[in-house]
This record gives structure tokens, C-alpha cells and sequence, in this order.
């Protein structure tokens, strides 16, 4: 018989909010959050827990936060920093299992199946880990633990993070009792728009799912959202139920999907096309960039922005599907400005987002009676590798001089954050 596997989804308290207060000893009973002090219009990347108390959240902007919280300390974040520590913290996992999975900055998923002999039970080596992680980086872990990946992430973020111990064991067992009655959004890998598809379908807990027969729940799906929907539906079915037979991974995943890239922006400073063509077309160039070093091409562009004038909002996402797979600048860079200029209203930007999906590989393409592709590809492969020798403004177009150009300010950043 085989045994029953033990996987752990451990998960960092405020992640960036805990480094940064265990670098800062003297704001330990303040309220810390993590985004960029000299904006307001920024947005918070994690706040800590004294924080949330006080009602500052993720995502929403630093003057608003400020607003709920006069004494917050905002801290400008070091994505180099954490990025350190994310790897210190994997490094911790691998001395009790060679089975660990990041799933992101802060998460990562251990099957310790195998190391339960070497150090206890489930529990007890959730209890090691939180130990080892908070002495050697300041942050506090919550433990999920389960006999799959899936039960573990869902004992992590529905149960974990609200237990004063932050561990939390999810099984085939106590599943109908802890998760079930839980509202049917808590489950993983529902969000808004899903969530309002189940309540048209009467589904409103979790358990609604699990206990409906899975040919009937195929049925309500294929009636709500079209027959292409059985293989979202067995997946809901099976992540109800507690069914996740995919193994832990070590290292990063995975097949990529979708290559984009966006910034939030100071509206006052984007008001016309000329100021925001710059950033448009720096966009475009990292993404094609981007896309030629994953080794992908691809076919649908999309462009999403937000605008504002400080009383009217609005806000667009519009796609077009390109003759061929691509990964040039001057293929992409027309579609994109038509499309924007199309669907924007006019009002000043707050956030500009490009998006390249249908992707497949670019080790075969499409050749051109009337135009060397392949001489311009190689070109492009030769700029790219002069930019990863000497960095990314090695080689700039004359646009990225410009005011609102933004090229030389992200080079010195990482993930759009200071380093």
C-alpha cells in the first residue's frame, strides 16, 4: 500500500513587512508598511500586522493609508532584499526535505513525507520550520499541512493565518467539518467573477460543490458557461473534494503563459500621447524582450490602462490577434498604439499594462517574402544579450531621454521596486 503523502504550505506573516521590521528593531510595536514614502499615489506592498489592525491593507494607496493610520511608518521596499531571503528561507526547507516547491516570494510548498522520521510528526516539523525561519530572518510562518498541495494551501489560507499557533492540518477526514461550510470564494482559485457564476448556479459554499455528483455539476457549468467548461469543472469538483493528485516540484515551475508588463503612474505627469508614448513603447520593447529571452513568441497583444482626471475614473482592456506569432518591437508597437488610442478616453493615466499571450516557441516561425525576419530577430537577440552584459540601458531608444520616459528609474529598480 502505498504511503500516504505529507505536504506543508508554508507561508511568511507580511512578508516584506516583517523583514523590514526585523531590520528596524526600534519600530517593533509600530505600524509598518512597505511601498514608496515620496508618493502618495503609490500603492502599499504589504503592511504588518499592528497595521491591518489599524485598517491599512495591501494594494491600496499610501495616501489613503496614511489617511486610516497618521503614524504609519512607510518604508520604501528592497526587492533584492527579499528576493535574499525568499532564498534563505527555501534554503532552511531543503535541510528537512529536498522536496520544496516555491510557489511565490512568500509561499512555498515541502513534501516531508519522507522526513518524518527524521524529525517528528507533521506538526512538529511545522513548529521546527517556524522556529528556524523567524531566528534567522524576523519573519513568522503559518503552517498549513495536508496529504496533497491543494489541502495544504487551503489549511494555510483559510485556517493557518487566523490560528494563534499559524498551524493548521487539513484532511480527508475533517474536510466536510472545517472546509466545506466555508463561502465558496475561500476555496482556491476562485475569485470574483467565478464566485458570481456559482451563486447563479445556487453554490454558495464550498461543500455545494463537493457534494454535488460531478456529471451534475458538469451540467450546471456547461448550462452557465458553455461546453468547453468540463475541464474547469472536474478541477472546481476535484479542489472541493480535496483531490490534488500533482506532486511537489523542486524549483520554479513552469510553462509560461502569458508575458506582460504595466506600471502604476502619477496621473499628473500623463496627460497627453506625447507624454505617454514613451513609457508606451518602453513597455512593448521590455515585453518583446522579455519574450525572446523565455524563447516565445506570440499571437494576441492586449493593452489595459486606467485613467483619471480626479473626478471622472475610467479604465480598459482590449486585445487583437495578430497574422503571425511575434516577439518584434515594430510588429507589436502600431497594434498597441491603435488600440490604445482607440478604447482611451482621453483622461490622464494612472496605470498603462501590455500583455503578449498565445504564445508558442520561437525555435520555428514564419518567414517573409518581403522582409529578413530572421536578420531582424538577430539583431534584436544581439541587443538583448548586450543589455544582460551591460546592463539595461546599455542600449536605449532616443525616447527614453524624454521627461516621461521612465527607463533609467526602473533600471535601478527590481520588480519595479528599489533594490
Amino acid at each position: 500500500m502505498e504511503m500516504q503523502r505529507t505536504v506543508l504550505m508554508a507561508d511568511g506573516q507580511s512578508f516584506y513587512a516583517s523583514i523590514e521590521k526585523a531590520a528596524h528593531p526600534e519600530y517593533r510595536d509600530k505600524p509598518v508598511a512597505v511601498g514608496d514614502p515620496a508618493r502618495r499615489s503609490g500603492i502599499i506592498l504589504a503592511a504588518c500586522p499592528i497595521a491591518k489592525s489599524r485598517g491599512v491593507t495591501s494594494a491600496e494607496r499610501v495616501g489613503e493609508a496614511l489617511a486610516k493610520c497618521p503614524d504609519l511608518v512607510v518604508i520604501r521596499p528592497r526587492m533584492q532584499t527579499y528576493i535574499s531571503v525568499s532564498l534563505l528561507i527555501t534554503e532552511i526547507f531543503e535541510s528537512i526535505t529536498d522536496q520544496v516547491e516555491p510557489f511565490s516570494i512568500d509561499e512555498q510548498f515541502l513534501d516531508v513525507t519522507g522526513s518524518l522520521a527524521l524529525f517528528g510528526s507533521a506538526e512538529e516539523i511545522a513548529r521546527l520550520i517556524q522556529t528556524r525561519v523567524k531566528l534567522s530572518t524576523g519573519v513568522w510562518s503559518r503552517v498549513g499541512i495536508g496529504p496533497n498541495k491543494i489541502l495544504a494551501k487551503m489549511a494555510t489560507d483559510n485556517f493557518a493565518k487566523k490560528r494563534p499557533t499559524g498551524i493548521f492540518e487539513l484532511t480527508h477526514d475533517n474536510i466536510e467539518e472545517e472546509l466545506w461550510s466555508l463561502p465558496v470564494h475561500q476555496m482556491f482559485m476562485v475569485a470574483g467573477r467565478m464566485t458570481s457564476h456559482f451563486a447563479r448556479m445556487g453554490l454558495h459554499t464550498i461543500g455545494d460543490i463537493a457534494r454535488l455528483d460531478l456529471g451534475e455539476f458538469k451540467k450546471r457549468m456547461r448550462f452557465r458557461m458553455g461546453r468547453q467548461s468540463d475541464i474547469q469543472a472536474e478541477y472546481y469538483w476535484q479542489t472541493a473534494n480535496g483531490i490534488d493528485p500533482s506532486p511537489v516540484v523542486t524549483g520554479m515551475r513552469s510553462q509560461i503563459k502569458v508575458i506582460n508588463h504595466g506600471r502604476a503612474l502619477k496621473w499628473q505627469a500623463y496627460r497627453t500621447i506625447e507624454d505617454i508614448e514613451p513609457l508606451m513603447l518602453e513597455l512593448i520593447v521590455e515585453v518583446c524582450r522579455r519574450a525572446r529571452r523565455y524563447g516565445y513568441m506570440g499571437r494576441v497583444v492586449a493593452v489595459g490602462a486606467a485613467e483619471t482626471d480626479g473626478h471622472r475614473s475610467s479604465g480598459f482592456g482590449r486585445q487583437r490577434t495578430l497574422p503571425r506569432p511575434t516577439h518584434l518591437e515594430h510588429e507589436i508597437g502600431p497594434v498597441i498604439r491603435s488600440l490604445f488610442l482607440e478604447h482611451w478616453k482621453g483622461l490622464p493615466l494612472t496605470h498603462l499594462h501590455i500583455t503578449l499571450t498565445d504564445l508558442s516557441r520561437d525555435d520555428m516561425y514564419q518567414l517573409d517574402l518581403f522582409e529578413d525576419r530572421e536578420r531582424l530577430i538577430h539583431r534584436e537577440k544581439t541587443v538583448d544579450a548586450l543589455k544582460e552584459r551591460f546592463g539595461p540601458t546599455a542600449i536605449i531608444r532616443a525616447s527614453s531621454l524624454l521627461k516621461t520616459a521612465q527607463a533609467f528609474e526602473r533600471a535601478a529598480q527590481i520588480g519595479g521596486h528599489w533594490a
